[in-house]
């Protein structure tokens, strides 16, 4: 069916076997397939995503699992957080395909995949991030006891992966919710449409668990570190003030402090993207669950699917910029970046090396 004024397009849908179309939710049907150039564009960013994504964390991954400097506790959480991310981008070329076929071109198994991996990434990385949340509180507010094993690291990422896998096993099996297309049918995401009380539940509960749940560690954790940081900076100065010196901080502990700040900052970045991310996916499904449903165009869509792809791309990148360990290594693995991070000295080498040994005991 061609449409006045929109020469040589039809609807979504249009090319698609009857069989297949059963699967996707009349609200995309009614719209008109954008223009070939869309579906090119949208492709072309898609494969830049995915070079940046895959080359990204896949450095990560390789330098934070085989230096010995990196492998701690706490950089346990980083490195699976660069694997969440690393597999979001495996289902990419999925979604180039489609593109450049305009429309649900790998059909329902294809669609299954994206789904599946979509959401083991999604909710991975998002309970990944309050994880590091977590370790940056009790690295900052509570110093005295204990550093965090790696066996508790280990049971935490345990945990986080028992959480996230059954929303995945769910809608795939169609036990409650399930995956379909979304946007210009090129994506797919679990039904956020679908106008009945089961899958509005199931709406609701992916939002709580995989959304407002995260969200409430990450900000809970992180406004207990400014809190700290505020307060013991003011104490230091009160006394530093009584005392008539200008500063309590030996030079060492001022070294030390630079590296948990920056380590900290990029952890703030990271998650401080991830909610910048998915905030919009989650206003979309609960506004195509509970809302306004006109509201949500196919290219609307498009722009949360996006951002979440963008961000993941994002991450490795600020681990560079700010983790000094990991530039260090960087700058030895690989000198033609130009990386110009100071060396430790080597009472902090030393230290880390017996903080290291200690972990790898635990």
């Amino acid at each position: 069916m061609v449409m006045e004024g929109t020469e040589g397009l039809h609807r979504l849908g249009w090319n698609i076997p009857p069989e297949e179309l059963i699967r996707i939710p009349e609200h995309w049907l009614s719209y008109m397939e954008p223009p070939a150039s869309m579906h090119l564009l949208l492709g072309m960013i898609y494969i830049a995503f995915f070079i940046m994504a895959i080359t990204g964390n896949g450095l990560v991954l390789w330098v934070f699992t085989s230096a010995k400097s990196l492998r701690t506790a706490s950089n346990m959480f980083v490195v699976n957080l660069a694997f969440c991310d690393f597999i979001m981008f495996v289902k990419i070329p999925i979604f180039i395909y489609n593109c450049f076929y305009r429309g649900y071109a790998l059909g329902d198994l294809g669609c299954q995949i994206y789904g599946v991996i979509g959401t083991l990434s999604g909710i991975g990385a998002g309970m990944t991030n309050a994880c590091i949340a977590y370790d940056r509180y009790t690295t900052i507010t509570k110093p005295f006891d204990g550093k965090l094993t790696r066996t508790k690291a280990f049971l935490m990422i345990l945990g986080v992966w028992m959480y996230t896998v059954p929303w995945a096993v769910m809608a795939m099996t169609e036990v409650w919710g399930k995956f379909v297309p979304e946007g210009y049918l090129t994506a797919c995401s679990f039904d956020y449409l679908t106008d009945t009380f089961d899958n509005r539940m199931f709406v609701a509960a992916i939002f709580s668990c995989s959304y407002v749940v995260p969200m409430s560690m990450i900000i809970f954790f992180y406004s207990q570190i400014v809190s700290t940081v505020f307060n013991h900076e003011k104490a230091l100065r009160e006394q530093a003030k009584k005392m008539n010196v200008d500063s309590l901080r030996s030079n060492q502990n001022q070294g030390n402090q630079s590296a948990e700040v920056r380590i900290a900052k990029a952890a703030i970045t990271i998650c401080f993207l991830f909610v910048a991310s998915w905030t919009p996916y989650a206003a979309v499904a609960l506004i195509g669950a509970f809302g306004d449903q006109t509201l949500l165009t196919p290219g609307v869509t498009m722009i949360p699917a996006c951002t979440c792809k963008f961000v993941a791309c994002l991450d490795p990148y600020v681990y560079a910029i700010s983790h000094p360990k990991y530039r260090q290594e960087l700058q030895k693995r690989l000198p033609w970046l130009a990386i110009n991070e100071p060396a430790d000295d080597a009472k902090s080498v030393a230290t880390a090396a017996t903080n290291n040994d200690q972990e790898q005991k635990s």
